[in-house]
């Protein structure tokens, strides 16, 4: 028996990476897991990781998941999770909208199609579900939402600004800029529901098969935290009485209360 028991999550983005960590990590705790992504049978990506794996896994270890196939760049596909889910769990009580996609380089370089499919799957499609999930959650008066967020949404700490030049990240902080405030505005919106809603993003760098493509662009000092924390804080913003924590922007380390390995890192961002 664990302590989520009888509670039923989505978690996008979960056929590889961070993602999977959150959806084993919740199902470990007896919540059933819907995990969703594009890959839904290995040898069918580029990347590594693939929906069915993580659900047969799952299952070994005596767990409740199930596998939802669905384009999260279309509209279409967003619409129909929410109840498919619930078809397949029953009512959904959380909420981990994690996928993410970025394309690294000088702002102005970054094409209108490559910038759209970014401001699609890490803004839209997120308030998207969050519309079709909620109205149950609210009626229930019990929630948890959990959006994936990063640094990168702080603001570049100048002028002068002797590392900008090579971040690369500006239209992908913009999106997770957009997705805090979207966090905030909802959890103050939501006060007084029962319905909690926190972004949580990793502290150091995560080395997951997504960011392996694009390792030249990550900074050489930055310190790996372990695969398991961005996990075990989402569990822990999960966890909590329904409504009584929200409105947050943390990240995995600080929520821990553990220093990362190498020590303290920063971006070059501040608040």
């Amino acid at each position: 028996m664990g302590s989520m028991d009888g509670r039923a999550a989505i978690i996008t983005g979960a056929s590889r990476g961070i993602g999977q960590h959150i959806a084993e990590r919740l199902a470990a705790e007896g919540m059933a897991v819907a995990l969703v992504a594009r890959t839904l049978e290995p040898g069918t990506s580029r990347l590594p990781g693939s929906i069915s794996e993580v659900v047969d896994g799952i299952r070994a270890r005596g767990g409740q998941a199930a596998g939802i196939q669905a384009d999260l760049t279309a509209p279409d596909d967003v619409e129909t999770v929410v109840a498919r889910a619930e078809q397949a769990l029953g009512p959904i009580d959380t909420l981990v909208n994690n996928a993410g996609v970025n394309f690294y380089g000088p702002a102005l370089g970054i094409p209108p199609r490559r910038f759209a499919v970014m401001w699609q799957m890490m803004v839209h499609t997120p308030f998207r579900l969050c519309q079709l999930a909620l109205p149950g959650m609210v009626e229930r008066r019990r929630g948890w939402i959990v959006n994936i967020t990063s640094k990168q949404a702080r603001h570049p700490k100048g002028p002068p600004y002797p590392d900008w030049a090579s971040d690369g990240c500006v239209p992908y902080g913009m999106c997770k800029i957009a997705l805090d405030r979207m966090t905030t505005g909802l959890a103050a919106e939501l006060d007084g529901t029962g319905v909690s809603v926190n972004g949580l993003g990793t502290s150091g760098l995560v080395m997951t098969p997504g960011v392996a493509v694009v390792s030249p662009h990550t900074p050489d000092n930055a310190p790996v935290e372990p695969d398991s924390a961005m996990a075990d804080a989402a569990l822990l913003l999960c966890s909590g009485a329904p409504g009584a924590v929200t409105g947050r922007i943390g990240y995995s380390m600080d929520l821990l209360g553990q220093p990362l390995p190498d020590g303290p890192w920063a971006l070059s961002a501040t608040f």
